[in-house]
């Protein structure tokens, strides 16, 4: 995996141009089974894919891995636009930020 800046591009960990998270508040996640975690990332042990990040503030799911994903759900944000693919169209309605929230 090629690690530019210090992140990982999430291009090369989806294999896609762009990836899609749940977020929830810490107190309303819950998930059983083994994970490994390397720096708050939870991955499956059996495949190495990963599944979600969580920390005291919020659990972020990776979407992509339910079997029955939450149909829904709209995107209320995007992240990193700068990067994002010049045949990609903005999310109507969904506030931009050109990096991570933080």
């Amino acid at each position: 995996m090629t690690v530019l800046s210090g992140k990982c591009l999430c291009g090369q960990e989806s294999g896609s141009a762009f990836t899609f998270y749940g977020i929830w508040p810490a107190g309303q996640f819950e998930h059983s089974g083994e994970t490994g975690a390397f720096q708050g990332r939870h991955f499956c042990t059996g495949c190495g894919s990963r599944l979600f990040s969580a920390d005291d503030r919020e659990a972020e799911i990776k979407l992509g891995i339910l079997s029955e994903a939450p149909t829904p759900l709209v995107p209320s944000y995007e992240l990193w636009i700068k990067r994002r693919e010049p045949w990609l169209r903005p999310v109507e309605g969904a506030k931009q930020y050109d990096e991570d929230r933080k």
